[in-house]
């Protein structure tokens, strides 16, 4: 029997998010409702790979799940029509992580660069869970079955690994997967979402870093909890080169600052960058208010909404744990279905 078409992704409760992850994440799983079943979890249990500091202690652990969630409703995600919860509700994720940690090899979790550049140079004192939390990536995509991941670049590593994962668990127990009526492979080997070209979404103080919540400089992003004052503010702050737009794409070579505004703005309108330089090439001056007036427009509402969801941190709660019901009546019977294929006793 063929499995449905379903989308899971994941997103770490990250505080203080940013026009770059809505641009680069939250857009396209807003899309991806319209042609699949979606599942979107709030990753809680990779956050605590790092130290609870970093999330400024348990209470802000949880105000930055319920913060993630808030983004996800304000921006566009139906909980009615699709999933969202957070991970550590639904305890099968632990659970097929375990069995992947039997299945996967120490020499494919050494080779991850993400472990390598997280560990740094010390990476004796890593914690076990910042090494092996691919496995538990692999498992929260596969205790859905799920047949599409939305990737970026520093994701696709990821996934490789969740399809080696998923390929040898069905290879060595492909005669029991058979003898419990599964077929040839009771995984898929899960396929990367591409949706075109993701919006890359610079600094506006540097346009050759990443827009980073960890940057020193408040000015040198975008907060999706800013209000219209301060996104203004900071636009008409933001950075650039004495020259005027150019009249084509070829004049944007070399200057990063200029390039990160004007693709702002056109993900921002749904326009390419042709056509805004057609019409806005001369001085930045102008541009800059017409990205500014763009900017509020879409992003006012969705701060509204997400202040009113976190005054009201019941009705999140009441969301997320909804959420992992409806995700757990799936979880469940494909982690039964583990349990048998390997050999495990269960109620």
């Amino acid at each position: 029997m063929a499995l449905p078409q379903r989308v899971f992704s994941g997103v770490q409760p990250t505080g203080n998010l940013h026009l770059g992850n809505y641009l680069g994440a939250i857009t396209r799983f807003v899309e991806l409702q319209d042609s699949y079943d979606c599942i979107y979890c709030v990753v809680d249990l990779h956050a605590i790979t790092v130290p609870l500091s970093v999330w400024g202690g348990p209470e802000g652990l949880r105000t930055a799940t319920r913060q993630v969630t808030a983004a996800f409703i304000a921006s566009g995600i139906d909980p009615e029509r699709h999933i969202v919860f957070n991970q550590s509700q639904v305890g099968e994720h632990a659970e097929l992580a375990w069995v992947f940690n039997c299945v996967a090899r120490l020499g494919w979790l050494s080779r991850m660069t993400q472990f390598k550049e997280k560990a740094g140079k010390d990476r004796e004192n890593a914690s076990v869970g910042l090494f092996a939390y691919p496995n538990l990536m692999a498992a929260d995509i596969l205790v859905y079955r799920a047949t599409h991941v939305p990737v970026g670049e520093d994701q696709k590593q990821h996934l490789e690994l969740a399809r080696d994962i998923a390929a040898k668990f069905n290879h060595d127990f492909a005669e029991s997967i058979a003898a419990n009526g599964h077929g040839e492979a009771f995984f898929p080997l899960t396929e990367p979402l591409i949706t075109g070209p993701a919006t890359r979404v610079m600094s506006l103080r540097d346009g050759t870093k990443k827009m980073s919540k960890s940057d020193s400089s408040d000015y040198s992003r975008i907060n999706l909890t800013d209000d219209a004052d301060t996104i203004a503010l900071k636009f008409r702050k933001a950075r650039t080169d004495p020259e005027p737009l150019p009249t084509e794409i070829d004049g944007l070579a070399d200057r990063p600052e200029a390039s990160n505004l004007v693709g702002i703005f056109a993900a921002l309108t749904g326009r390419s960058t042709d056509d805004v330089l057609a019409e806005f090439s001369g001085p930045f001056s102008r541009f800059k208010e017409v990205l500014v007036e763009a900017a509020v427009s879409k992003l006012s509402p969705i701060n509204a909404e997400m202040r009113r969801l976190m005054s009201e941190p019941d009705q999140i709660d009441a969301i997320l744990t909804k959420g992992a019901e409806r995700a757990q009546a799936i979880a469940r019977p494909n982690m039964d279905a583990v349990k048998d294929i390997v050999g495990l006793l269960r109620r």
